[in-house]
């Protein structure tokens, strides 16, 4: 049995009004008077650190138009400034009216800084369910380096503006994660993690990450668009019992003899009741991904909030021996579907010239034609020369173009499917490609070939191999601005830390069974992009011959052609060639079974040997 998500496919067109930015904002300033205000921030996130959410949940969206997956706002009096990072250059601009709102670059210190510069005295309000603590922590310290306040408000003045017409809450089943995908049962699990709870001297932990409650009752749900996730709050017990709070509208028949006698089943008006009967005791919370409020209310209930690390966070991360086969599956799966629209793209495409929101709806039909797939992981990046250059561009009706001869195609997608989540990007040239296109494809490959055939020690984090796929680009004098590799769940969300390989620091080591992007790229503003994405997981040390200690490595999970017309074979070195023949000839052995027999003809030329 399967979460039903129901889920509706990739949109195109963007919500442009351009009286919604005079009138919705205009609608919060007036809550401003009675809740003793003078501006409110507004952030990307709900009251389960989301990153993507449901209808009901989309305040941003709602107070600015703008429906990126990051993002926030200010709203003050006389000023309202959208902070959208670089994934959403040309989107936020498209979906906000640029007589109300100021667009700034969503950096890490943005927001407090332009807390810091309001007036001396200023009150800003904030809900507290939005924000983590750690990140409250820093606007907090902002406005009391320069005398302003910053006031909780409740209820949310974005819900009393936006009244009836708010959408409801989602309440999709919550159904069984069969233990064939799952791979360890739910009081295994607990039972695990209660002994860690005991061993930090806490009586329970408080888990209000989607995922984590996903992973950890083996359920899956379908309140969050592009993840199969369930919105719901959990009580992990030191004896490994449970409490999961969920509304009894997303309780399935079957459910309850599912998570068992130990996982007491409640409703989210029971959670006060149940912090309550701890009070005198520690309950951990993870200040990074449980908001503020959680924290409050476990002090206000009498017991102690203790920091650390969500439990589920590791083990999660560490994918058991079904998850790796199912997800080993998946990807397969999805290879020969992204197979079949590489041929396309390779034949039909090239003389039909497709717009940017035809490629993207081919490969999406292809993925519904399975039968299988579950929603999509994320939007699809279809980006055709100079929207390619624009790393996460999300095309719409008004920045749709055709392709045509003589620049590139990058496409980045994934599916959901019931035993896994993919990811993976492909550049191809339509036409015939330049000798600049080729020399910086060649770069990027070699990165990420450095990156998939690394040994490492245990104790490594991302932050140690992020040189591995930039060294090439950096010789030639080149970089590009976003991380080399996020971790992704199995059948859970795309994106998934705490590992991740780029630039900024990361304190947790990579570990056996972790799933990671390896996606270096390139950028030349206003005329193409390239990036090369695979998704791969760390494998258990092993010894290699005549050396000393056992090391970690990676083992591919995405197959699916490399564009040959790009790379310049003059630039790899023996050992790359080789590489780039023996990926293909995988490539080959294991989609060709599993694809028209046209486009079996087509892989045999597509992964030929260099």
């Amino acid at each position: 049995m399967t979460a039903d998500t129901a889920h509706t496919f990739q949109t195109y067109s963007v919500t442009t009004h351009p009286s919604q930015g005079v009138t919705n904002v205009a609608a919060l300033r007036a809550q401003f008077a009675g809740l003793g205000i003078d501006g409110f921030i507004v952030p990307h996130e709900d009251e389960h650190q989301n990153e993507y959410l449901p209808d009901a949940n989309e305040r941003l969206a709602w107070v600015s138009g703008f429906t990126g997956s990051a993002g926030a706002a200010l709203i003050l009096k006389d000023k309202a400034i959208l902070f959208a990072d670089g994934r959403y250059t040309l989107q936020s601009r498209e979906q906000t009216d640029p007589s109300v709102f100021e667009v700034v670059d969503f950096t890490a210190t943005a927001i407090a800084e332009q807390i810091a510069s309001q007036p001396r005295g200023s009150v800003i309000g904030f809900d507290p369910r939005l924000h983590s603590p750690a990140a409250l922590k820093a606007l907090q310290q902002a406005a009391t380096r320069v005398g302003l306040n910053l006031k909780a408000v409740d209820p949310n003045p974005i819900d009393l503006a936006w009244g009836a017409a708010r959408p409801a809450q989602p309440m999709t089943p919550v159904v069984p994660q069969p233990l064939q995908f799952a791979g360890v049962a739910s009081g295994d699990k607990r039972a695990k993690l209660a002994e860690s709870l005991r061993q930090k001297g806490v009586a329970a932990a408080l888990i209000t990450a989607p995922s984590s409650i996903a992973w950890l009752f083996n359920v899956r749900g379908g309140d969050v668009i592009r993840s199969p996730l369930p919105l719901a709050q959990a009580l992990l017990k030191a004896d490994g019992t449970a409490e999961l709070f969920l509304e009894p509208a997303k309780v399935t028949e079957g459910l309850g003899e599912w998570l068992g006698n130990e996982v007491a089943l409640k409703t989210p008006t029971d959670i006060p009741a149940a912090l309550t009967a701890l009070s005198g005791q520690g309950i951990l919370v993870d200040p990074n991904w449980s908001s503020a409020w959680w924290v409050e209310a476990i002090e206000g209930a009498g017991a102690s909030a203790v920091a650390g690390d969500d439990p589920c966070l590791i083990p999660r991360a560490c994918k058991n021996a079904a998850e790796i086969a199912g997800t080993t599956e998946a990807h397969i799966r999805d290879g020969a579907i992204l197979s079949e629209f590489l041929y396309w793209v390779a034949t039909e495409a090239q003389t039909a010239l497709p717009s940017e929101i035809e490629v993207a709806q081919k490969l999406e039909s292809l993925r519904i034609a399975s039968g299988l797939v579950k929603d999509l992981s994320f939007d699809t990046i279809s980006g055709f020369g100079p929207h390619g250059a624009l790393p996460h561009y999300r095309v719409t009706e008004q920045s749709n173009i055709r392709i045509k001869p003589g620049n590139l195609l990058l496409v980045d997608s994934g599916g959901q499917y019931v035993d896994g989540t993919t990811d993976v990007t492909r550049t191809i040239a339509i036409g015939t490609p330049n000798a600049e296109h080729k020399r910086m494809f060649t770069l990027v490959l070699k990165g990420h070939i450095a990156l998939a055939t690394i040994r490492f020690p245990a104790g490594t984090t991302g932050t140690h191999l992020d040189v591995l796929a930039r060294q090439f680009l950096w010789n030639a004098g080149f970089d590009y601005d976003h991380g080399t590799g996020h971790g992704v769940g199995v059948y859970l969300g795309v994106h998934e830390g705490p590992q991740r390989i780029a630039k900024a620091l990361n304190a947790y080591a990579l570990q056996p069974g972790m799933i990671v992007s390896n996606e270096p790229g390139f950028y030349k503003a206003g005329d193409f992009g390239i990036r090369i994405e695979n998704l791969q997981y760390i494998t258990d040390a092993a010894p290699i011959a005549g050396g000393e200690r056992p090391m970690l490595g990676f083992k591919n999970l995405t197959w699916a052609p490399i564009d040959r017309s790009l790379i310049e074979v003059s630039l790899l070195t023996e050992a790359e060639r080789r590489y780039i023949d023996d990926y293909h000839a995988e490539v080959l052995r294991l989609l060709s079974p599993r694809v028209k027999p046209e486009v079996a003809d087509w892989l045999t030329t597509a992964c030929a040997p260099l």
